[in-house]
C-alpha cells in the first residue's frame, strides 16, 4: 500500500488518540450545556483552558470548532421580538447621558450606571408575562429583576427596588432606560428622587441607545430561557435560575471571559 508498518501503526495511534480526546471534549461540553445549553464555542474554549488539572481539554479554538461541527453541536442564534415600550405619551423625558459627547457619563466601576429594560416572555397558556431587568453597565451583572403579568409602573419598579436593596455604595448613580411610560411615570421618578439617582433616557425608540440592556435580554431568552413556561409561577422559577447562571457561571466576552458576579465583586 506504499507505507511501512511503522508508519501505519503510528497513524493508527494518532487517530485513536484524537478520537479519545474528542470524546473527552464532548463530555465536557455536554456537562456545561446541561445548565447553559446554548453557550457558544468561544466561551466553552475559555472555560476549558481554566481547567488546569485537565490538559487534554487544552485545544485550539479552531480545533474545538471542528469537533463541535463534526458532532453537530454548533449553536445557531435565534432572534425574537415583541414590543414592550410605549413611548407615545406626554410625560416628561430625560436627556440621554450615555450618548457620546462632552456630557457623556461612562462607568469606570460597578454601581455608577444601571441600564433597565422590559422584555416579553411567551407562555404555553399565552398569558402575558413580562420580565423587568436592571443591569449594572460596568460589570454586566443583573442587579434587579421582576417577573410580572402586566406592564403597570409598580410592577416594573420592583426590579429597581430589588437592585437598590443590594446596592453597596452611595456614589453617584445614573439610571438609563428607554422612554417607556413606566420609566417616565411619577412612581418611578419618585424612586429616583428618593435615592438620589440621576435619570437618563434614549432619544426615542432606538434600541441601539440601550444596547447593553437589550443584549442581556437576548442572552437570557436565546441561551437560557429556551423552554416556554406554563404560567407566571413557572416563569418566575425559570428566570431565577437563568439569572443565577448568567451572573455566576456564564463567562462574558466583554469581561475577558470573567463572570459578571466576579467582576462586580472584585471592583466594587
Amino acid at each position: 500500500m506504499g507505507i511501512s508498518r511503522q508508519a501505519f501503526y503510528k497513524r493508527d495511534r494518532v487517530y485513536r488518540t484524537r478520537i479519545e480526546q474528542d470524546q473527552k471534549l464532548m463530555q465536557f461540553v455536554q456537562e456545561i450545556r446541561v445548565r447553559q445549553p446554548c453557550l457558544g464555542t468561544r466561551k466553552l474554549h475559555s472555560m476549558m483552558h481554566e481547567k488546569h488539572d485537565r490538559p487534554e481539554l487544552h485545544v485550539g479554538r479552531d480545533r474545538l470548532f471542528e469537533v463541535l461541527r463534526e458532532h453537530r453541536q454548533l449553536v445557531r442564534r435565534k432572534r425574537a421580538y415583541h414590543k414592550t415600550t410605549d413611548s407615545h405619551h406626554h410625560l416628561h423625558c430625560h436627556p440621554n447621558l450615555l450618548k457620546p459627547g462632552p456630557q457623556q457619563v461612562a462607568a469606570s466601576g460597578p454601581e455608577q450606571v444601571w441600564v433597565a429594560d422590559i422584555t416579553y416572555l411567551s407562555t404555553k397558556r399565552d398569558d402575558p408575562v413580562y420580565l423587568s431587568l436592571v443591569t449594572d453597565d460596568f460589570s454586566r451583572k443583573i442587579v434587579g429583576y421582576h417577573v410580572h403579568g402586566s406592564l403597570h409602573a409598580d410592577s416594573v419598579a420592583q426590579a429597581l427596588r430589588m437592585a437598590l436593596k443590594t446596592r453597596r455604595t452611595r456614589q453617584q448613580l445614573v439610571h438609563h432606560s428607554d422612554r417607556g411610560v413606566q420609566y417616565c411615570s411619577a412612581l418611578y421618578q419618585k424612586l429616583h428622587a428618593k435615592h438620589g439617582i440621576t435619570c437618563s433616557m434614549t432619544d426615542g425608540y432606538d434600541c441601539y441607545q440601550n444596547a447593553k440592556a437589550e443584549r442581556v435580554n437576548g442572552i437570557l431568552k436565546t441561551e437560557l430561557l429556551l423552554h416556554r413556561p406554563t404560567d407566571l409561577a413557572q416563569a418566575e422559577r425559570m428566570v431565577r435560575e437563568a439569572i443565577l447562571i448568567y451572573n455566576q457561571e456564564r463567562p462574558h466576552l466583554s469581561l475577558k471571559y470573567k463572570t459578571p458576579d466576579a467582576v462586580h465583586r472584585a471592583l466594587g
